[in-house]
């Protein structure tokens, strides 16, 4: 890409319609029978959650590409575990600390008796979630903790919404200069439908790198340029400026405010290790709306959640899963709010 690029950004897409295929993005988009979606955020201080809630159950699986996560419950996805049902995926920031709003989900869910039931009648809800690092905007302290997940709970159903909400609510993008650069970003949400089957992503995106619309070429959300704050600079410009500062500095703090989490919802049928290959396929969604993504400084991780209802291929399943994914990325950091001094980008297309 090329610095020249044109950052001005265009409105979010309407629910769009080729052949039979119905792509709908933000609010417009749908979640298989089944999940329902509620976030809770603490605007002021800078962070939140969202839960997807499968009182059912759901086959999971899930793909961790970033080197640095922060996760909760990943190793029983791995399809030599034993354990084949999940209830629940939390994305959360705060970094690790806001791994404890699964605490509240899972005890939310235990008291509506939504679980595996174990000896004396026990119930174990299995909760899975991943963590982003907002620290960096907003409260440094503040961070979702077991109340914020009861309150996504209790704010769950089965209409979405994006923005800066949720795990969403203090995500940046572009911190390869520094969060003084950045801009704000959020949660997206893209569903496509084709007949009876859905794949939906949903996403809380807060990478080291740029967001870009690969069929236009154009950077929505990224490090802005420190000569012109009002256009993004080249993602290859900003390694740049980060690699000549760690050779001149090689004690200098490294970007590590960052990480991009999301979870894939389907009523298409698969294994628990088909799951964990589409989560792996769903990444080329990341791939193909940031630059540079799965860093040392990011976390990336996305999960996958079946009811597995309908008969259909995994391969289709995986494919849509990127495709879906990518929209919701783009989704995201077009349907931000500006906040604690970032532009989103909807300031720098006005």
């Amino acid at each position: 890409m090329s610095s020249a690029l044109n950052p001005k950004v265009s409105p979010a897409k309407s629910p769009t319609t080729a052949g039979a295929w119905i792509l709908r993005l933000g609010v417009e988009a749908i979640l298989p029978a089944g999940f329902t979606l509620g976030h809770s955020q603490d605007e002021l201080a800078g962070t939140g959650c969202s839960a997807v809630l499968c009182k059912t159950g759901a086959t999971g699986g899930v793909s961790v590409r970033g080197a640095a996560p922060a996760t909760r419950e990943t190793d029983l996805l791995d399809p030599k575990k034993s354990v084949n049902t999940i209830h629940a995926v939390v994305l959360s920031g705060g970094s690790a600390f806001g791994l404890e709003a699964a605490t509240g989900v899972m005890h939310w869910l235990a008291e509506r008796n939504i679980g595996f039931v174990a000896d004396n009648d026990n119930c174990v809800p299995i909760v899975c979630g991943a963590s982003l690092y907002d620290l960096a905007v907003g409260d440094n302290k503040a961070y979702p903790d077991a109340n914020a997940g009861r309150a996504a709970c209790e704010n769950a159903g089965t209409k979405i919404s994006v923005g800066s909400v949720g795990a969403g609510t203090g995500a940046s993008a572009g911190k390869m200069l520094g969060n003084e650069y950045a801009m704000k970003s959020g949660f997206g949400a893209a569903s496509t439908q084709l007949g009876d089957l859905i794949v939906t992503s949903l996403v809380a995106v807060n990478p080291l790198g740029t967001v870009y619309d690969r069929q236009t070429g154009t950077l929505l959300a990224g490090g802005r340029n420190p000569r012109d704050l009002g256009s993004i600079l080249d993602p290859y410009e900003s390694f740049l400026f980060l690699m000549t500062e760690l050779q001149q500095n090689p004690e200098a703090d490294t970007p590590s405010t960052n990480t991009t989490i999301g979870c894939i919802l389907t009523n298409g049928a698969v294994t628990k290790a088909q799951a964990a290959h589409i989560a792996d396929m769903a990444h080329d969604g990341y791939a193909r709306a940031i630059e540079p993504v799965h860093t040392s400084f990011d976390g990336d991780a996305i999960f996958v959640l079946s009811t597995a209802t309908l008969p259909t291929s995994p391969d289709l399943l995986g494919a849509l899963g990127a495709f879906t994914m990518e929209a919701a990325i783009h989704n995201a950091v077009l349907s931000a709010s500006s906040a604690f001094g970032l532009p989103a980008a909807r300031d720098l297309s006005a």
